[in-house]
């Protein structure tokens, strides 16, 4: 007998399903890692949660180099629903070969590690590396089947699962070694998760399945590079220039905004197998709807979370992560700028590599990385960390102005003017009653600096929902359909 809250939650529409369980899973899972974030930044201090971000930088790049973009490549031919077999087992044996290339190219380039030698953690990346190989070859085949929800909830789990380790690994005195022990198995355990659906068998492959992923897979691992550079070459040159408490301070700051990107993210994650499934069977009037829809559903939380971030983000880091983060806020208030602007880079990004155009992706994320690379060299000298925010910021517009110069050579994407104008209204007098508030109270305690967090939510909501009743009644008519009431009121 089918249970009601199931049976409710099915008729959604896919899409929308999917991204709504993946949103909630992800605020849950963010939320435990926020909380916990905050706990390692009190018991290490800024100088080792440096560290660990250095760490996760070098691994980000062993482990691009490692996949090659055929990663990525797989799952599109995968999702495209021939040769399954055949196009998982080549994958899977290129990446083998590929992770002995990065490992024996991160042994050869150690010494120059300076940051990572006083911790010797070089053992720790080639760990991962290997945990990568397992772990990402069963997820990309079980996303690539079209299984978005299972590997979502894998993902979701296995970074409960992490972060709990990670927890228990530093409270018992295991410092930076926890950290890395926690996200080593966090990547084992979402392949084991996805394990149950991974239904292919080993198969022949020939020249044709390499050939074919190797055409698609240069502009994915191009591609690739650019987001590395993106993610991680801040980083790097903060801990060249400056110190690995900088480092920790402007990371911190980083994850700090990224609670704004929680919808885009959800979207994204749900939309590549089903615009690969569109573009590889001729509907791409399918695409733009979708692309739409998202960045104003996106925009929902980046442009409110922006405004009332750059008002309260000083005490917030101050009371969430300690006195030495505090001199994050300006970071924070330019990196909510760049996550308001991510939104349009994502999931543009998804609609002209999705429908496979992975070339002009790749000329757009190179010229941007190139630019990033030359601000990052030139700023964080001259202004700290703040110069790494504005060549953060400058860069994700200029890639996000070529994807949507690309696109529409393609897709034409209009964007929702109206419902976006009526988001910003809202936001702006949100943010009028924030700054209100703290001309006249003093944020001396978490207590007092969160009132105006979730009052100015409500302000926001409820003016929302008045001014556009479009968005309102998709909200209402997703969360009825999930079997949730609604509230009259609203």
């Amino acid at each position: 007998m089918p249970i009601p809250f199931i049976s409710n939650i099915m008729r959604v529409p896919a899409i929308q399903r999917q991204s709504t369980l993946y949103l909630l899973s992800t605020i849950g899972i963010t939320l435990f890692g926020f909380i916990s974030t905050m706990l390692f930044s009190h018991l290490l201090g800024k100088d080792l949660m440096g560290v660990y971000y250095l760490f996760l930088a070098y691994y980000g790049i062993f482990n691009m180099i490692g996949d090659g973009g055929f990663g990525q490549a797989a799952l599109k031919r995968i999702s495209e629903g021939k040769e399954q077999n055949e196009y998982l087992t080549a994958y899977a044996t290129l990446r083998a070969l590929l992770i002995i290339v990065s490992t024996l190219l991160l042994l050869v380039l150690s010494p120059f590690f300076v940051d990572l030698q006083g911790y010797d953690l070089i053992p720790w990346i080639i760990a991962a590396l290997v945990a990568s190989f397992f772990g990402h070859t069963i997820t990309y085949g079980v996303y690539g089947l079209g299984h978005v929800g299972v590997n979502n909830v894998a993902v979701g789990i296995s970074d409960f699962f992490r972060i709990l380790i990670q927890v228990v690994a530093v409270l018992l005195g295991f410092s930076i070694y926890g950290l890395c022990g926690g996200f080593i198995v966090c990547i084992i355990i979402s392949g084991i998760l996805c394990l149950k659906y991974f239904t292919f068998k080993p198969a022949k492959f020939s020249f044709h399945h390499i050939s074919s992923l190797a055409t698609y897979g240069f502009w994915i691992f191009l591609i690739g590079t650019g987001s590395i550079v993106f993610a991680y070459a801040d980083t790097i040159f903060i801990g060249y220039f400056m110190t690995n408490g900088d480092v920790g301070v402007y990371r911190t700051a980083f994850q700090f905004t990224s609670i704004s990107t929680f919808i885009c993210a959800a979207i994204a994650g749900t939309l590549t197998p089903k615009i690969s499934h569109w573009s590889a069977n001729n509907h791409m009037d399918k695409i733009a709807p979708v692309i739409t829809r998202g960045i104003t559903f996106s925009l929902l939380l980046a442009i409110p979370v922006a405004f009332g971030g750059i008002l309260l983000s000083e005490r917030l880091l101050y009371f969430f992560y300690g006195a030495d983060f505090a001199a994050g806020s300006t970071v924070c208030s330019i990196l909510f700028i760049m996550q308001i602007i991510s939104v349009f880079t994502l999931l543009l990004g998804v609609a002209l590599t999705a429908s496979d155009h992975a070339r002009q992706a790749f000329y757009a994320a190179g010229i941007a990385a190139l630019l990033n690379i030359a601000l990052n060299v030139t700023l964080i000298p001259i202004f700290g960390i703040n110069g790494a925010a504005v060549s953060t910021v400058i860069s994700f517009f200029l890639n996000a102005f070529l994807l949507a110069h690309f696109l529409k050579r393609y897709i034409i994407i209009r964007i929702e003017l109206i419902p976006i104008a009526h988001i910003i209204i809202a936001s702006l007098v949100m943010a009028l009653f924030v700054f209100i508030y703290i001309q006249f109270v003093p944020l001396d305690n978490i207590i007092v600096t969160l009132v105006p967090v979730f009052i100015g939510a409500f302000i926001y909501v409820l003016l929302l929902f008045k001014l556009d009743r479009g968005i309102r009644d998709e909200i209402a008519g997703m969360v009825t359909t999930f079997g949730l009431p609604w509230p009259k009121w609203l």
